[in-house]
């Protein structure tokens, strides 16, 4: 059966870009890997934050509309970023240092088999790091080592997105039927889905709460999250797989770092599919420089003075 290899990236929005830079490598530890804009509207910036190499799974990306409004939370939306650790050390870890750094943070719980710590960013944007202890999973990433957290405590990826629906029947039909996932367990109103191998890197929870106002997007919620898939091969097997459904789509497009497939199979839900490669390393910046320019796409190089001059700059401790 088609399946995804399990989550590639998330990308939200944020408030200021400047601020989730210091937020995501001072506080979480993460790399900024590329510092670009949004190929679809110039104006805005596009950071990514990853481990130490740009590795497929730990993408955590974020847009910041100029005069966007903060999200409302309500139903039909991806609501949680999930972020993976080593173990239950490491949230204990993270506890005390969001106490330490003011950072808005619930209790260690549990959610099914998992350990979580949910938290929050200065925008209220929703996230929970996540224990892969006693969980399987197969981990080729790099923890970023320019951080003053200690190595075993740092963050590996992304895992265990959360999405908050009308109708779980509906979200189990769109996540069994078209992406192909499995439905490993449930209680009540709450569902969890893998795919590929399994493990928190490519597991999605689903809850249902038809009580709640449609969401509306805005910067303290999540724009897309986009799965795993191997190569254009792959890419154009998911693209034929929608025509037969069939369900609505961009089509192949060249993102330069990677390649996409966008599609809502849900609605209020923004699905991608993206190529593993080619890779943030390029012409203009290698494994030792990534995120220290302002890096374009060659498309969009012709175009740069243009864009230096309507975005502001940001301090990343890096060049602009």
């Amino acid at each position: 059966m088609l399946q995804t290899q399990g989550i590639h990236h998330v990308t939200a929005m944020t408030s200021d870009a400047e601020k989730i830079y210091q937020f995501m490598t001072k506080v979480l530890g993460l790399r900024l890997a590329k510092k670009t804009v949004n190929q679809d509207d110039i104006h805005t910036y596009h950071l990514f934050f990853t481990d130490a190499i740009g590795s497929p799974g730990t993408d955590l990306t974020f847009f910041d509309f100029p005069n966007s409004r903060k999200r409302t939370t309500g139903k039909n939306s991806i609501q949680t970023i999930g972020l993976r650790v080593k173990n239950q050390d490491a949230l204990v870890y993270f506890k005390t240092r969001f106490e330490r750094l003011n950072v808005t943070h619930e209790d260690i719980q549990t959610l099914f088999d998992m350990t979580i710590l949910p938290f929050q960013d200065f925008d209220g944007q929703y996230y929970m790091l996540v224990s892969d202890e006693g969980i399987h999973v197969e981990d080729q990433t790099q923890p970023w080592h320019e951080t003053d957290i200690p190595e075993d405590y740092r963050i590996l990826g992304l895992g265990l997105i959360e999405f908050i629906v009308h109708d779980l029947e509906v979200m189990t039909r769109v996540m069994e039927d078209m992406m192909h996932f499995k439905k490993i367990q449930s209680e009540n109103n709450i569902a969890l889905f893998e795919t590929h191998r399994g493990g928190n890197a490519s597991r999605v929870i689903v809850k249902e709460d038809a009580t709640l106002p449609l969401a509306i997007q805005g910067f303290g919620g999540v724009h897309h999250v986009a799965f795993r898939v191997e190569d254009d091969d792959a890419l154009n097997k998911w693209i034929h797989h929608l025509n037969q459904i069939p369900a609505r789509h961009s089509g192949y497009v060249d993102r330069f770092y990677f390649h996409s497939l966008y599609t809502r199979l849900h609605q209020g839900i923004l699905f991608e599919f993206a190529t593993d490669g080619p890779g943030f390393e390029d012409d203009e910046e290698d494994v030792t420089t990534l995120g220290t320019t302002l890096a374009l796409p060659p498309k969009l190089r012709p175009y740069r003075k243009q864009i230096e001059a309507q975005i502001k700059p940001i301090q990343t401790g890096s060049k602009s």
